[in-house]
C-alpha cells in the first residue's frame, strides 16, 4: 500500500485541495495556474450543462469565468489512493455543485493537471430510489379499494400518451432508446419509447443470420442490469434480442412496439412537440416536451444509384435487408463494400456454398478480434480488468477521461503492436490485393469509429477467407453498371451475379429529421457524429466532442442518443440527467452550445 503522506496520493490530494480552495474563493487565476498550458478539462454536464472539452488554459479560464459562480463547486474529496505510471499521476475524486453531485478523474504531470474529467452523477433532491431509498412495493395494512402493482401498471400504460402526456418521447426502441428509457424511468421522468418493430429486440433478430456482437460482453452491459457471468463473450444477435425484450419488461418501460412515427412539429405556443404516430394501425398524437432520436449511430441506408440496377434479374438489397445466406448455395454473389457487414455477409455466404466476390472500393482497417481484445480493450473491459477492480462503470469513466484531441496518441502504440502481432495475416491480405489502412494517423479502429463510424472490420474469421482466396476480391474498383445477370466494374471486369448486396453504410442521423420534421430542422441541427478531425469522412472544423450526441442541439428540446452498447449505457446517464433537470425546472444554462456544421 502506498504511504498516503508521500508519492502520488499526496500529490493528488494537494492538487485537489489547492484547486478546491481557489474555486471556493473565486480565484480563477489561481485555479488555472494549476493546469499545464497544454491541458484539457472534459465536463459531462456538471459545470457546463453540456458535453464539452475545454482545450488549453485559455479555454479553461473562459469556462470558469462564465460558470464558476453559478456552479458553486464544493466538497472535493479524493477517492482511494492515486497511482503513478510513466510520470503521470492518476486519481479519482468526488465533488458537489449547487444542484448536483459528481465524480471526477485527474491526471497530473509534474504537479500540474494534464487532464481533468468532471461528471454529474445525480441531482440533489432527485436521486434514484435505490439502496436505502428504494420503494417498499407493498402497502402493509388494510385499505379498501387498493390496487396492486399490476393494476397500477396497467393504469399507467392506459393513460400515458392518451389522457396524460409524456415528458419525453424517444423515437427508436433499440439498445439506445431502451437504455435511455431505463435511466429516465429510474428518475421518474414519464417517457414513451416508439418502436416500429413488433417486439423489443427485433432490430437485432431481423439482421443476417450470422450476426454476433464483435465487442466483448464486459463492454456491452446495459444500465443497472449486467449480463449474467456466464453470458457469451460475443453474444449472438437473437440472444441480444431476447435480452432487450426481457429488459424492457423488467425495467417497466413504456415501450410502444408496432408504432411508426409519421410526423413531428414543435408547437411554439405550448412549447411542446406534437408527434404523430400510428400505433398498431391507429393514429395517436403525442405531445412531449422533449423529443429524442435514438436510431443507432446512423441514418438511412446508403444505397448507391448504379446504372442498370432496375434491370437486374437476381436479388439485390442493402446489407440492412439481407435475409441470410440460405437461399444462395451454389449462386454467384457480389457484395459491394469491405467493412464489418460486408465481411460477415461474405463469410456466411461462403459457408453456405455460395461463390462470393467482395468489391472493395477503398482501403479498410482490419483489427483481429483477439488482438483487439488483448491490446485495446483488455485493460478496461475484460475478466482480468474486473479482477483488478475495473468494472464497466470505472472502465467507462477511464475511457471518457481521455480528451478526443489527444486520444489518437493513446491508440497509435496499440495498433503499432497489432501490426507486429498480426504481420502474417496483413502480409497475406495485401498479397491477395486487399487495400489495408490503420487510419490516416495510424490510430486504428476506435478513432475511425469516432471520426466517421465506418472504414473497419473486426476480424472474426472472414479475413482468412479473403487472404486465401475463398472469398474472391476485386479491390480499388466500383460497380459501374448492373446488367441483367452480372455487374460491370470500373476496370471493365464483368462478374456474373445472382445476388448483389450493397454493404455501403448509412447516412447521418439528422437525415431522419428531414422526413419526420422538415429539411430546415435537419439542416439547423447539422451533421451528427464525427469530431471535426478533418480526416476522411470527418470534415472540420474541430469540435472536440461527437457532434450533437447526448447534449443540447441547435434545435431546443431536440436530442440525439445512440452509439454502440458501451456508449448507449454510459452517455444515457448524462442525457437522462439533463432531461430530468429540465422537467424539474432546474436552471440549465448551456455553456458553448455547439454550432451546427455540414447539413446532410
Amino acid at each position: 500500500m502506498t504511504d498516503p503522506t508521500t508519492g502520488p496520493t499526496r500529490a493528488a490530494a494537494q492538487w485537489l485541495a489547492d484547486f478546491a480552495a481557489a474555486l471556493a474563493r473565486g480565484d480563477i487565476d489561481a485555479a488555472v495556474s494549476l493546469f499545464e498550458a497544454d491541458s484539457y478539462w472534459r465536463d459531462l454536464v456538471a459545470f457546463t450543462w453540456n458535453i464539452r472539452t475545454q482545450e488549453g488554459a485559455g479555454a479553461i479560464r473562459a469556462m470558469l469565468q462564465a460558470r464558476l459562480a453559478d456552479t458553486q463547486p464544493t466538497a472535493f474529496a479524493l477517492e482511494g489512493e492515486a497511482t503513478e505510471a510513466d510520470g503521470v499521476v492518476d486519481a479519482w475524486f468526488g465533488f458537489e455543485t449547487r444542484v448536483a453531485r459528481g465524480r471526477g478523474h485527474l491526471r497530473l504531470r509534474d504537479g500540474k493537471a494534464w487532464t481533468l474529467l468532471t461528471t454529474m452523477t445525480e441531482l440533489k433532491g432527485f436521486e434514484e430510489k435505490t439502496g436505502d431509498n428504494r420503494i417498499k412495493g407493498a402497502e402493509h395494512g388494510v385499505h379498501k379499494g387498493r390496487k396492486n402493482w399490476l393494476e397500477k401498471r396497467r393504469d399507467e400504460e392506459a393513460a400515458l400518451g392518451y389522457t396524460e402526456q409524456p415528458e419525453v418521447v424517444i423515437i427508436g426502441g433499440g439498445q439506445g432508446g431502451i437504455a435511455l428509457g431505463a435511466r429516465l424511468r429510474r428518475l421518474g421522468v414519464p417517457t414513451i419509447i416508439v418502436e416500429r418493430n413488433a417486439k423489443a429486440g427485433d432490430s437485432w433478430r431481423k439482421r443476417y443470420k450470422s450476426l454476433c456482437l464483435h465487442d466483448p460482453v464486459w463492454y456491452d452491459h446495459l444500465p443497472y442490469m449486467p449480463f449474467p457471468d456466464d453470458w457469451p463473450v460475443f453474444a449472438p444477435k437473437d440472444k441480444i434480442g431476447d435480452w432487450l425484450e426481457m429488459y424492457t419488461k423488467i425495467m417497466e418501460l413504456n415501450y410502444w412496439s408496432s408504432t411508426n412515427a409519421t410526423k413531428a412539429r414543435f408547437d411554439e405556443a405550448t412549447q411542446r412537440w406534437e408527434v404523430q404516430v400510428e400505433r398498431e394501425g391507429k393514429p395517436v398524437t403525442l405531445r412531449p416536451k422533449q423529443l429524442v432520436f435514438a436510431l443507432g449511430v446512423s441514418g438511412y441506408p446508403n444505397v448507391p444509384k448504379v446504372a442498370g440496377a432496375e434491370n437486374f434479374l437476381g436479388d439485390q438489397h442493402h446489407s440492412s435487408q439481407h435475409p441470410g445466406p440460405e437461399a444462395y448455395a451454389g449462386k454467384k454473389c457480389v457484395v459491394l463494400g469491405s467493412n464489418n457487414s460486408a465481411h460477415d455477409i461474405c463469410a456466411a455466404l461462403w459457408e453456405h456454398g455460395a461463390d462470393v466476390t467482395m468489391v472493395q472500393r477503398s482501403s479498410t482497417h482490419i483489427a483481429p478480434s483477439q488482438s483487439l481484445m488483448e491490446l485495446a480493450l483488455g485493460g478496461l473491459y475484460s475478466e482480468q480488468a474486473v479482477k483488478s477492480g475495473i468494472d464497466h462503470h470505472k472502465g467507462d469513466l477511464i475511457f471518457a477521461s481521455v480528451p478526443y484531441k489527444i486520444m489518437h496518441t493513446f491508440h497509435i502504440p496499440v495498433y503499432e503492436e497489432m501490426k507486429k502481432r498480426d504481420a502474417d495475416l496483413y502480409a497475406r491480405l495485401e498479397k491477395a490485393g486487399f487495400l489495408l489502412d490503420f487510419g490516416v494517423d495510424g490510430s486504428g479502429l476506435f478513432m475511425k469509429y469516432l471520426r466517421r463510424g465506418s472504414g473497419y472490420y473486426i476480424d472474426v474469421g472472414a479475413s482468412e477467407l479473403v487472404a486465401n482466396g475463398s472469398i474472391h476480391l476485386k479491390s480499388g474498383v466500383n460497380i459501374e453498371r448492373v446488367n441483367e445477370r452480372s455487374v460491370t466494374l470500373t476496370d471493365g471486369t464483368e462478374l456474373p451475379a445472382d445476388l448483389l448486396v450493397y454493404a455501403t453504410g448509412y447516412g447521418s442521423m439528422n437525415g431522419w429529421l428531414a422526413d419526420l420534421i422538415s429539411p430546415e430542422i435537419a439542416d439547423k441541427v447539422g451533421k451528427c457524429w464525427g469530431l471535426g478531425s478533418d480526416t476522411p469522412k470527418d470534415p472540420g472544423p474541430w469540435e472536440g466532442e461527437l457532434r450533437n450526441m447526448w447534449k443540447p442541439t441547435q434545435v431546443p428540446q431536440l436530442w440525439f442518443h445512440g452509439g454502440n452498447l458501451h456508449q448507449s449505457r454510459h452517455y444515457s446517464q448524462f442525457l437522462a440527467l439533463q432531461l430530468k433537470a429540465r422537467m424539474e425546472g432546474i436552471d440549465t444554462p448551456v455553456y458553448e452550445l455547439a454550432a451546427s456544421h455540414h447539413k446532410r
